[in-house]
């Protein structure tokens, strides 16, 4: 059986939440996202800037609670949002991202 027909659809429907801490309860949340390569290291992907002239750079990107849950990640994409006051907060994991459909290997 290949990827491709084990996931419904061949889309990115298919993905784990796991909530930590408190969970979605404050009102502000950072975001942050990673992506997963084929070799299973999961790298961090740079905040979209903020718009301007300066030549600072964004690192995070703070959303409310709706756009928190409403978050739905790539295949091989993770996103953390981690609430500002309580420090809970969700991961949504991506099928590939979470190793469901690719053959990894221990380095050693």
């Amino acid at each position: 059986m290949t990827a491709a027909m084990a996931m419904p659809g061949n889309t990115a429907d298919t993905f784990l939440v796991h909530f930590f801490g408190t969970g979605l309860a404050d009102e502000k949340y950072v975001v942050e996202k990673f992506h997963a390569r084929a070799d299973g290291d999961i790298v961090p992907v740079p905040a979209a800037p903020a718009g301007g002239k300066g030549r600072r750079k964004a690192k995070h990107t703070v959303v409310s609670r709706n756009e928190a849950e409403a978050m739905r990640p790539g295949r091989t994409e993770v996103i953390v949002c981690t609430g500002l006051a309580t420090r809970g907060g969700r991961q949504a994991w991506g099928s590939v991202a979470l190793g469901l459909f690719c053959d990894r290997r221990q380095r050693g």
